[in-house]
């Protein structure tokens, strides 16, 4: 990707220019991730000219969004992984409960209002691999049950299509070419219209590999609300994807 920068005011605002050879759609989509960068998608044939006319048009929009990602960021601590501290899972909040006990293994289980990790002696380090791999199990099985459920009623998905698990800082799920899907398992803290809009946004490029209207008007068919929940989830992000 490219990156380039706009000014607003007094701020410059870096941006990366992805282009898509597989981009029907002729316009330039403009996109502020969670974590406040922006992203521009562009057919291939689009020019300097018509990108950098298109990101000006909208300059006021991108200063307001990547303002409020950062706002929404500056409050984020990072965790300590000691007893006390708040976790998600399913959209519900829990507390990390560490209990030095004498084991063999770092074990992770979820009791009442708890998410408890039992290890034989305090290690951050440790504790966060637990977790992380706790929510990594817990994340296949919720992503398949759901899949198979939401395939059912979607008629060009013959087959649920095969996912790969992968931690990433900004991104909830993508769709290869050959339809094999990519999904962050730090999903499973969202609620779960969170992780349903993610899912159906992906199953949706197996039948429409961009973001054109046809694409859209998928989403929009089969979940009216979508919009709404994507900015219940981008306002969750930061919280979310905190590791």
């Amino acid at each position: 990707m490219t990156e380039l920068c706009i000014v607003y005011g007094d701020q410059r605002i870096p941006y990366a220019i992805r282009v898509q050879p597989e981009r029907k759609a002729r316009r330039v989509a403009i996109h502020v991730e969670p974590d406040g960068r922006v992203i521009v998608d562009v057919p291939p044939d689009a020019s300097p000219v018509q990108i950098k006319t298109a990101v000006a048009a909208r300059a006021r929009w991108i200063h307001k969004h990547v303002s409020e990602a950062r706002q929404r960021l500056a409050h984020v601590l990072p965790r300590e992984y000691v007893s006390g501290e708040s976790l998600l899972y399913l959209g519900r909040r829990y507390r990390l409960k560490v209990s030095i006990e004498d084991v063999d293994v770092v074990a992770v289980r979820l009791k009442g209002g708890f998410i408890e990790v039992r290890i034989s002696a305090w290690n951050g380090a440790a504790i966060k691999a637990a977790l992380l791999e706790w929510y990594l199990e817990r994340a296949r099985a919720v992503f398949v049950f759901r899949l198979e459920q939401m395939a059912a009623n979607l008629r060009w998905v013959r087959q649920v299509p095969p996912i790969r698990l992968q931690t990433m800082k900004v991104q909830w799920g993508s769709c290869s070419p050959a339809g094999r899907l990519t999904l962050n398992p730090l999903l499973v803290r969202a609620p779960w219209q969170c992780i349903d809009y993610v899912l159906l946004h992906e199953l949706c490029h197996l039948k429409e590999h961009n973001h054109s209207k046809r694409f859209f008007r998928l989403l929009d068919a089969h979940m009216p609300g979508w919009r709404d929940t994507k900015e219940k989830l981008d306002k969750l992000a930061e919280v979310v994807l905190n590791v």
